[in-house]
């Protein structure tokens, strides 16, 4: 077997055992929470749901576990693991187009545009729950990218990464300040605020899912797309021209997938960074700098870390829980620090 044979096959390998742990991660929390539930309790609740005329998250229960199941723990799971895979792949792109290994969805002005038009909706409309204002967060993240992608195009006429990185920092600076001057207008859009800002997969409803997947599908797709694309313009722009690349076209397609997934994902559970930050190196450390396969592992990786995060938040603080991202920041952000430190912080 040639050595490209070895390495596909041990890439495809890694792919498969991380499929496993991350459905056994999804049993799991199901399984788990306040009241923890046997795999029986949680298969007849599954299958009941399945079988019925309604669909799992819709039909009627027949005792408190399957309605524990069905109603709470299933979407939330769901919930987890989309955002988790998609804020994973995002965070992938983002550093591959910005060329910036601390690069993440904040660097773009995307957290700051979901955020500033989530606050804006909950002072305006007095909006206090997630289903109210998911699209208002979705349309902030979209605007803001726009503008960076706009911004950075200014003058040469093309978004190269550093103009990318100084576009997102301005627009982030701005729509922050604008952000703080809303929520201090309104106490009641303050603790509205406070409750998406912290970033939470808990008392979302599976009505959130199904507003933010069609966005999160098509993102995946343009994601998977721009893939091969951005392995050339990793060589450097000339070089990737010359090779044939439309340069603003991959770029602009890639952004898209970019803003797709980090402001649906985002829009849903609110601002996480460390996914989108840290995923991208773990899984470089496995795949390589080749994004056909770094994108996969990416998005495997970061769905896998955030089911485990809420996991764990559950477990810790019975009968309450830890938001997911006090506890991705409560464990990223030490374990980062060491992996810069011991210079395992692979280059792009």
């Amino acid at each position: 077997m040639t050595i490209l044979g070895t390495v596909r096959r041990r890439r495809l390998s890694g792919l498969l055992a991380l499929t496993a742990l991350l459905l056994f991660a999804a049993l799991a929390s199901v399984a788990i929470g306040t009241r923890s539930l046997s795999p029986g309790v949680v298969y007849d609740a599954v299958y009941h749901g399945l079988t019925c005329q309604g669909g799992p998250f819709s039909c009627a229960t027949e005792s408190t576990a399957e309605d524990i199941v069905r109603g709470l723990r299933l979407p939330r799971t769901a919930l987890a693991l989309t955002t988790g895979l998609a804020l994973g792949i995002a965070g992938a792109l983002i550093q591959g187009y910005t060329r910036n290994p601390l690069a993440d969805a904040g660097l773009l002005g995307l957290n700051a545009g979901a955020a500033f038009l989530a606050a804006l909706s909950m002072y305006l409309f007095a909006f206090t729950t997630p289903a109210q204002y998911i699209w208002f967060a979705f349309a902030g993240a979209l605007v803001a990218g726009l503008a960076v992608f706009g911004a950075s195009s200014v003058g040469a006429g093309k978004a190269s990464p550093l103009s990318l990185v100084l576009a997102g920092a301005a627009v982030t600076a701005f729509l922050q300040a604008m952000t703080n001057a809303v929520v201090l207008l309104d106490p009641a859009a303050l603790d509205a605020y406070r409750f998406w800002v912290v970033g939470s997969v808990g008392g979302r409803d599976a009505a959130v899912l199904w507003q933010v997947l069609p966005f999160l599908a098509i993102g995946l797709l343009l994601a998977v797309i721009a893939s091969p694309g951005l392995n050339l313009l990793s060589l450097g722009d000339d070089v990737a021209r010359g090779l044939g690349v439309n340069i603003g076209r991959s770029r602009a397609l890639g952004l898209a997938a970019i803003v797709l997934l980090s402001g649906a994902a985002t829009a849903a559970v609110g601002p996480i960074a460390f996914i989108g930050l840290v995923v991208p190196h773990l899984a470089r450390m496995i795949t390589g700098p080749d994004f056909r396969w770094l994108v996969p592992y990416s998005g495997l990786i970061g769905g896998l870390l955030l089911l485990i995060a809420d996991i764990v938040g559950r477990v810790i603080a019975r009968p309450g829980e830890l938001e997911v991202g006090v506890m991705l920041a409560a464990l990223g952000a030490p374990f980062f620090i060491a992996f810069v430190r011991r210079r395992k912080l692979v280059s792009l």
